[in-house]
């Protein structure tokens, strides 16, 4: 009996790693995505040095700011609890204004919190990386009949909700994106904020939109994560309750 034990805990290891590795050999078949770790993967390399982190051990996260039109590329080692900024990209274009998307065709850029749940070596926008876009929260705070989807950080300069970042760097975010993949992690996160949620901007922003309580009360919540991981820089753990408000173990 121990002896089945044993091997069906190696067949398990083997099959886990093999289905791991193959995720980075079925994207390889994609001529954009061999391109890119030809002209990329050296810049990746180097980057994660600075952190003493290899690419076969990557974890990453991605945080989005609307207001500075940046990401943030956050990585740890897999077997670590704890990530550390790895590096920031302009994001190349923009569309709707502050506040989270709701409906299809407002243009609006979501705000909450997501994960990667889409890879696409052949966008019409050179690689993408699609957005869960609605999540839960969407669905319960939106009264819409259509919420609309297919958000995604892709490649080129146009956008209508999306996070456009240029052919050349979405490479390298691809990049960052499929080798986390390739090492087993299963989600990677995408907080996308309306800005960056110090206590001066969250004044400022408040203060502007006074007049809409349901955004500032939306602002509060989502706050409240930023804060935790500002504070932590871990994944957060997050629950969502009957009215579509996060809540952060």
């Amino acid at each position: 009996m121990q002896k089945i034990t044993s091997i069906l805990i190696l067949t398990f290891i083997v099959v886990n790693v093999f289905a791991q590795s193959d995720f980075l050999t079925e994207q390889k078949r994609y001529k954009r995505v061999r391109t890119s770790i030809i002209e990329k993967e050296k810049v990746l390399i180097n980057k994660l040095k600075e952190t003493d982190i290899g690419l076969d051990e990557l974890n990453i996260m991605i945080l989005a700011y609307k207001t500075e039109s940046e990401i943030e590329i956050f990585a740890k080692k897999k077997t670590e609890k704890t990530y550390k900024k790895l590096t920031k990209y302009n994001v190349c274009s923009k569309s709707g204004k502050l506040g989270p998307k709701r409906k299809q065709g407002d243009y609006q850029v979501p705000e909450g919190f997501y994960f990667i749940d889409r890879f696409n070596p052949a966008s019409s926008f050179y690689l993408s990386l699609g957005i869960n876009y609605p999540n839960q929260s969407d669905r319960i705070k939106s009264n819409a009949t259509n919420l609309g989807g297919d958000i995604f950080i892709h490649g080129n300069c146009v956008t209508i909700g999306c996070l456009p970042m240029t052919d050349d760097k979405i490479k390298e975010i691809y990049l960052y994106a499929i080798n986390a993949k390739n090492n087993g992690q299963k989600r990677i996160p995408v907080y996308i904020f309306p800005f960056r949620m110090t206590k001066q901007n969250f004044e400022k922003y408040t203060t502007k939109y006074n007049n809409n309580t349901e955004l500032i009360d939306f602002w509060t919540n989502i706050k409240s994560g930023y804060d935790k991981f500002e504070k932590e820089r871990k994944e957060l753990n997050i629950s969502i309750n009957k009215k579509g408000d996060y809540s952060f173990q």
